[in-house]
């Protein structure tokens, strides 16, 4: 294992090996060899690109791809100073990142590198982002960042409310660029961490060390959120848990299970670039040797591998548990109802609906909700059902 996964050591010295020597049965066990890992995670990884761009391009094309107005309310002038600013230093940083990880490797190797690669997979785990909303509400960003709405209501068998300009508004200015070197500087500064803890102590197995990670990551994600992205006003939690919530009630209430769970995500990266062989490579990419088709087709290979791996973190460690808190969501705080550009007219005043809470029961998308006043609102164009009396016989 090495923490050094760009670095390539030199091969030990091997005796020469007479190749007329092997015999038919030991050339018939190489040519039998199952397939490698690197072929599977490659095919995963096509297959979820594949979906991404499906989804997108439906999006795009479809009536969803609306801005979702900030409503009535107008941030403070110092939250749309402090929005602006970071949007502006999250742009800039792009071309940076692509060139400090892609290009100038590039130029230097002929090839790109681990970190290259991470910074587009960790790109495209953007798509991802909104899947934390998939069965209910309880997370919203800022409508008052430039937005197109989100992909959300494309996604098969999506259950939260959304319908053009009333939804989910991801930021695209801010979120796009700042998944790709913004996760990757995360992981680059948690394996810098590893070293320090390796360093330190020696002995620490890959568990313990990992372990070290999530506590790391734990509270590097409490103060960059929770004391940082969230007071400034870029996303809240609404629907947080209020006895697991620090700073309950207000709209920037941090769930301590949200950092548990990028904790997770953050150190499946980690690990991914931290344990790699002597020649600087993944688990993921072991055979990789054994895909032919010249250097564009095995580096592409590579690539899908990676994304595979980084896609599959972050679904396990954080959609899939997410669900749960999400479902047992808690009311949603005064502090953010009364604010048009948190609720993004989803729910709340002037909406007709009421916003997510445990005395309500889950809707999903197209489905009959309960009024300000109680009442039973029947979706569109469409009829609530009625009792079928039993057929008892004559």
């Amino acid at each position: 294992m090495s923490g050094q996964s760009e670095k390539t050591k030199a091969p030990p010295p091997t005796e020469a090996v007479d190749t007329a020597s092997l015999d038919k049965a030991s050339l018939g066990a190489q040519v039998q060899t199952p397939t490698k890992p690197v072929r599977i995670w490659a095919v995963i990884g096509g297959a979820i690109l594949l979906f991404q761009l499906y989804v997108w391009i439906r999006w795009v094309s479809g009536p969803h791809f609306e801005q979702v107005p900030a409503g009535p309310s107008d941030p403070p002038t110092l939250m749309k100073a402090i929005l602006i600013t970071w949007t502006g230093v999250t742009l800039l940083g792009f071309p940076v990142g692509v060139y400090f990880f892609i290009v100038r490797p590039w130029r230097r190797e002929r090839r790109i590198t681990l970190d290259g690669m991470l910074l587009v997979s960790c790109g495209l785990l953007f798509f991802q982002d909104p899947l934390l909303d998939y069965f209910n509400t309880w997370c919203t960003y800022n409508s008052w960042l430039w937005n197109m709405g989100a992909w959300t209501q494309d996604i098969p068998g999506w259950q939260s409310f959304g319908e053009p300009g009333h939804m989910l508004a991801e930021p695209l200015l801010m979120n796009a660029p700042g998944y790709s070197y913004g996760v990757l500087l995360c992981t680059i500064l948690g394996c810098w961490v590893m070293r320090k803890v390796k360093a330190r102590w020696p002995g620490i197995s890959n568990i313990g060390l990992i372990g070290v990670l999530i506590a790391w990551s734990f509270f590097f994600d409490l103060v960059m959120e929770g004391l940082f992205l969230m007071p400034m006003g870029l996303f809240t939690y609404p629907g947080a848990i209020r006895s697991l919530t620090i700073n309950a009630g207000h709209y920037y209430q941090w769930p301590i299970y949200e950092g548990l769970m990028w904790g997770g995500v953050q150190a499946g990266l980690c690990a991914l670039r931290y344990f790699t062989d002597d020649r600087g490579r993944t688990f993921v990419e072991r055979g990789l040797d054994r895909v032919r088709g010249g250097m564009a087709r095995q580096q592409f290979t590579r690539f899908l591998a990676i994304f595979a791996a980084c896609s599959a973190f972050f679904f396990v460690f954080y959609n899939v548990p997410v669900q749960w808190f999400a479902m047992h969501a808690d009311p949603w705080p005064k502090d953010i109802q009364k604010r048009s550009y948190f609720t993004s007219g989803i729910c709340g005043d002037e909406t007709g609906r009421l916003c997510p809470d445990p005395a309500l029961p889950t809707t999903r998308d197209g489905s009959a909700t309960i009024g300000p006043d109680g009442k039973v609102v029947p979706p569109k164009d469409r009829k609530l059902p009625t009792i079928v009396p039993f057929d008892r016989g004559h």
